[in-house]
């Protein structure tokens, strides 16, 4: 049974999937619904990629270049420092490379795994929040209440810079 937490983040999905030139890339995003998380949103909205997580940002900031509106997922937080370079030497620099020129706007979308009630091993399961708060020029949020997811992706709706939305997988699921 799933939590409140996880519907809201349903809720925001099906929100964003009415925006116009709203893109979600990522592994599960087709395959999976990305835990049951964009079972409402179109399949012709959702672009499944495989596991190349610098090019999936990469791809994210020429998209955002273009117009669109990128929701960037990844699977579990550990994968994204192999998007280190694409992160914070390009996305997170880019405005103030460009002198204000270029401000991508993209939604990073990121989770937690779980230890309980299965534990998914610590190389899935890390919380790198403060360590992205620390480097990054754009808001890193992590929520843990339905108020809070829905408070986060409105943030998400109407800023004009990058952000970093950070899920705990283990508040998806009711506690039995």
């Amino acid at each position: 049974m799933y939590s409140e937490y996880h519907k809201a983040i349903c809720e925001e999905m099906i929100r964003f999937s009415k925006v116009p030139y709203i893109i979600f890339l990522g592994q599960q995003v087709n395959s999976e619904n990305f835990y049951n998380t964009l079972n409402e949103v179109p399949l012709n909205l959702r672009l499944e990629l495989p596991v190349m997580e610098e090019c999936q940002l990469g791809l994210c900031t020429g998209l955002a270049l273009e117009g669109f509106l990128p929701i960037c997922i990844y699977q579990r937080m550990d994968f994204l420092p192999r998007a280190t370079d694409q992160l914070i030497n390009h996305l997170n620099l880019l405005p103030e490379m460009s002198r204000g020129l270029f401000k991508p706007k993209i939604i990073i979308r990121v989770t937690v795994g779980t230890k309980e009630p299965l534990d998914v091993g610590p190389q899935h399961s890390q919380d790198l929040t403060d360590m992205y708060k620390s480097i990054l020029k754009f808001p890193v949020i992590k929520v843990t209440t339905p108020e809070e997811v829905h408070e986060a992706y409105g943030t998400a709706g109407i800023i004009d810079s990058p952000i970093m939305i950070v899920e705990l997988q283990n508040l998806y699921n009711e506690k039995c």
